[in-house]
């Protein structure tokens, strides 16, 4: 299927979307979020709580623009402890003094969430590294050479994606890592089935693509976009500036991408496609790879977990 057909709209687009975890797929639905992981004895473990998300309590969160910021640090935290969660299937055959570890002794049972935050804390910094201070240190080389402050900041992103790109495939070459690009293959394949209104079967979702224009990887490729433009509004002021202005932005290019995303996600414009190929080559270079059987069971299996029976509760408004 070529990327063009990715983007024509389905019969439904759902709001329910999914991540990919170690042998196993989170599925968040519009009152539920299930994981499904396969057991290194093939047994499918399924694990389902009711959402009682920050828009669900408060109207105000939901509103356009802050629902993106809201959304991307939801997802995070929901992301972190799934990962978490399936990782724990594979760490059995261990002794459980060996499994306990410092933040277990010092922590006792809120030991789970100290370790969420510290993994988000290291992820920002991470971030904050890589995808901010590094291109802005290498941009900042060819100030005497570039006097315009928004090919300053055009460079910047230039530099950014470049980063992103070489770190994205980089680590899509490891081996574990390429299992997991296999069931985020199995996530977007269930889903396209689903909104296609076939029946979920193994041999109706193979028949799907492995791309998908709602995917994080098109959100997070659609942040540096937007960045460039937003960022460009500052100029080029010195380092220290340069960092604040960039780290109090992120909340607001979140919520503009998460907006467009939402456009790109239900049109079928020319405009739509050409803004969504980016992402989706990025998918099909290096996030996405084709799933097998068995790991395509585990995504009907996490997807069926979130389905209400009404269409209309996951319907994309």
């Amino acid at each position: 299927m070529k990327i063009k057909d990715v983007n024509r709209v389905p019969k439904h687009i759902t709001t329910i979307g999914g991540q990919a975890l170690i042998e196993g797929i989170l599925m968040r639905g519009p009152k539920d979020v299930a994981i499904a992981v396969r057991k290194a004895d093939k047994e499918i473990v399924l694990k389902k709580e009711k959402l009682n998300t920050l828009g669900m309590r408060y109207k105000f969160f939901r509103l356009p623009f802050i629902r993106g910021i809201v959304g991307l640090v939801e997802s995070m935290v929901f992301g972190i402890r799934a990962l978490m969660y399936s990782a724990e299937f594979f760490d059995e055959a261990l002794e459980e003094e060996e499994k306990e570890t410092f933040l277990d002794r010092v922590f006792k049972d809120k030991s789970e969430d100290v370790e969420i935050v510290l993994t988000l804390l290291f992820s920002l910094a991470l971030t904050i590294g890589l995808f901010i201070l590094l291109p802005s240190f290498i941009t900042n080389l060819f100030k005497n050479n570039i006097h315009s402050p928004f090919l300053m900041n055009l460079l910047e992103g230039l530099v950014r994606i470049g980063i992103f790109l070489i770190y994205v495939v980089a680590v899509s070459k490891m081996e574990d890592v390429g299992r997991v690009f296999e069931y985020h293959g199995a996530e977007h394949k269930t889903i396209h089935c689903y909104e296609s209104g076939q029946e979920m079967t193994v041999e109706n979702v193979k028949k799907f693509p492995i791309l998908h224009p709602r995917c994080g990887t098109s959100f997070l490729f659609m942040v540096m976009i937007v960045s460039i433009l937003v960022l460009s509004f500052f100029g080029w002021p010195n380092p220290l500036q340069r960092f604040l202005i960039r780290i109090l932005m992120l909340p607001v290019v979140a919520g503009i991408s998460y907006e467009i995303n939402r456009l790109i996600g239900k049109s079928n414009s020319s405009l739509a496609y050409y803004l969504s190929y980016p992402g989706l080559m990025l998918q099909r270079i290096a996030t996405t790879k084709e799933p097998d059987e068995e790991q395509i069971e585990v995504a009907i299996e996490a997807l069926n977990a979130v389905l209400t029976g009404n269409e209309e509760d996951d319907l994309w408004r």
